[in-house]
């Protein structure tokens, strides 16, 4: 008996051990609007503004690249919270990843998730034009006297 129920406690235990797929189909959530500002399991705030999920077995950190076969849009978030603990559902996202995906009227959708490539791609393509700086002229103050605020003379002739 006691070694059926350590080979189940083992089976139980390499399966929360085992890394995620490299990439995976389900059902996308999001968090509601009245859990901003809250602490997640990473101990880190969700702000719905920001583009964060919930994953079961990625580690915090992990950003994961989010693509709705529906529309072709994709969104990379990063890992704070742990869940959902809904079956069939594999990511829960921020309000705003749900927008930039197009699921957040739907409220719940089909997505396929995959680790996002460690490089990042700058959103914009860097010009090999040289750059112009304007020219600045500063002015130095030469006068030989220093202006001294009047609070500051009173306080000095009455110490004296």
């Amino acid at each position: 008996m006691k070694t059926k129920v350590l080979i189940i406690l083992i089976m139980a235990l390499t399966a929360f051990c085992l890394p995620a797929p490299a990439q995976q189909k389900g059902k996308a959530t999001f968090y509601a609007r009245r859990l901003d500002g809250a602490k997640t399991a990473s101990g880190e705030r969700l702000y719905n503004d920001s583009l964060v999920c919930a994953h079961k077995t990625h580690p915090f950190g992990t950003r994961l690249k989010v693509r709705n076969p529906a529309n072709g849009k994709e969104v990379i978030v990063r890992v704070i919270d742990r869940g959902p603990y809904v079956k069939g559902r594999i990511i829960d996202l921020s309000i705003r990843a749900a927008k930039e995906l197009g699921i957040y009227m739907q409220g719940v959708a089909m997505v396929e998730v995959s680790v996002a490539p460690t490089s990042v791609e700058t959103p914009y393509r860097p010009s090999d034009e040289p750059v112009e700086l304007p020219e600045i002229e500063l002015e130095v103050n030469t006068a030989d006297e220093i202006t001294v605020p009047e609070w500051q003379e009173k306080q000095q002739s009455e110490d004296k």
